[in-house]
């Protein structure tokens, strides 16, 4: 089991999103604990450790320290925003 931080830019960004979706991405982000790779996650290129997994239109950045058993969820943004 890997234990989850959040990043302050991943936390502004969940306190913006609307009630449903929130709860979706919250359900998400807990499971990542389990199973830091789970089936549809994309390694993001020219980076090491860093991966992004999709909830409908949102999308979920985050890092996998497998040393640490940690995972650091740093953006959770809509599609169109979450990479600038």
């Amino acid at each position: 089991m890997y234990e989850i931080l959040l990043a302050k830019p991943a936390g502004r960004d969940l306190k913006h999103l609307p009630p449903d979706t929130f709860d979706r991405i919250l359900e998400k982000i807990r499971a990542l604990a389990d199973e830091p790779r789970p089936s549809g996650c994309r390694k993001l290129s020219g980076t090491e450790r860093d991966y992004r997994v999709r909830v409908g239109d949102y999308r979920i950045l985050y890092e996998i320290i497998d040393e640490a058993r940690e995972i650091r969820v740093y953006r959770v943004g809509h599609r169109r925003d979450v990479y600038r």
